[in-house]
């Protein structure tokens, strides 16, 4: 009972700090206070569920814990799956990107990055190496299992509250999005924060916390889709241009003398074919005379013009 109490103070604990290290951040970014997060209160619940995660994996792992390069790596793994699944899950449900980490180097789908995932790993030796065993587990323990029970519950109970309010809130975010008539994000973004501004503080503040969400609708999908249609579309066209301006500009440079060379051949196959010598007339003869002298006269230019006999037998 005692493991689970301080498994849930930990969940508490972590999510209060990352929730201090987002409004940090997101200071700095915009040069004002924002609460961020999907709960009213202090709260990220993503940093928290990743730190009791690591914390209660790695701990069953007893022969891996003193690892460091074990506690990087599967903290690595485990908090980007988190942090990928959180994005997709919300994403399904409620018709909007939280966060988007396309324009990232070595991201996936948009929803974890390289840099993010190297610093959960960092994060993940020091929860697991530095803070649990040197200062929370330590700080925790100086109180009575009786005063962190009745911790844990108050803590519980404001945070089911919290997150039936965020639910409802959501619930009408979710409407917006669905209701909406715009066929991009940016004015369907309009629309939401409309909505959310006009209601009460729990509303208004989630309008506030998430400014860089991107909203998808069915028709924002179907347009986008068009569009990348229309693109591939396009794209195979301009290369069946280039192929067919190729070989019109590779039929350009082919010599002449290249030409004449196959068009004498060709007529001296068919010349085989047709003529027999014991049944040809005598024009048939003057013919075949004719064509012999003129291949002379053509084979006796080609040796003038190149008296090493290298283009000879091209003409």
């Amino acid at each position: 009972m005692e493991y689970w109490v301080n498994v849930i103070l930990l969940f508490f604990i972590y999510g209060f700090a990352g929730w201090c290290m987002e409004v940090i951040l997101k200071y700095r970014q915009y040069h004002r206070f924002i609460n961020r997060g999907f709960l009213t209160g202090p709260l990220l619940p993503i940093y928290g569920g990743g730190a009791v995660l690591i914390t209660v994996i790695i701990g069953r792992l007893t022969s891996l814990e003193s690892g460091f390069v074990m506690t990087f790596a599967l903290s690595f793994v485990i908090c980007g799956l988190v942090e990928y699944l959180t994005s997709l899950i919300l994403e399904k449900i409620f018709h909007a990107r939280w966060w988007d980490y396309s324009q990232k180097p070595m991201n996936l789908h948009g929803r974890i990055w390289i840099g993010n995932l190297i610093l959960f790993g960092l994060a993940g030796v020091a929860i697991i190496h530095l803070l649990n065993p040197g200062l929370i587990y330590p700080l925790l323990n100086s109180f009575s299992l009786l005063v962190r029970e009745a911790v844990t519950s108050f803590l519980l109970l404001v945070f089911a509250a919290d997150c039936v309010v965020s639910f409802f809130v959501l619930k009408l975010v979710k409407r917006g999005i669905d209701s909406s008539e715009a066929d991009n994000t940016e004015e369907i973004s309009k629309e939401v924060r409309h909505i959310l501004t006009n209601k009460s503080y729990f509303y208004s503040r989630f309008a506030d916390a998430y400014p860089d969400v991107v909203y998808k609708t069915e028709r924002v999908q179907a347009r986008l889709a068009a569009v990348k249609a229309e693109a591939e579309r396009m794209h195979k066209e301009a290369e069946k241009r280039l192929e067919a301006q190729a070989e019109k500009v590779a039929a350009s440079l082919e010599p002449v003398h290249l030409i004449r060379a196959d068009l004498i051949g060709v007529q001296n196959d068919l010349i085989a074919l047709l003529y027999d010598e014991q049944n040809a007339t005598e024009e048939m003869k003057k013919l075949k005379a004719e064509i012999e002298r003129l291949e002379d006269r053509l084979e006796a230019h080609a040796f003038v013009k190149y008296p090493t006999g290298r283009h000879r037998e091209e003409i």
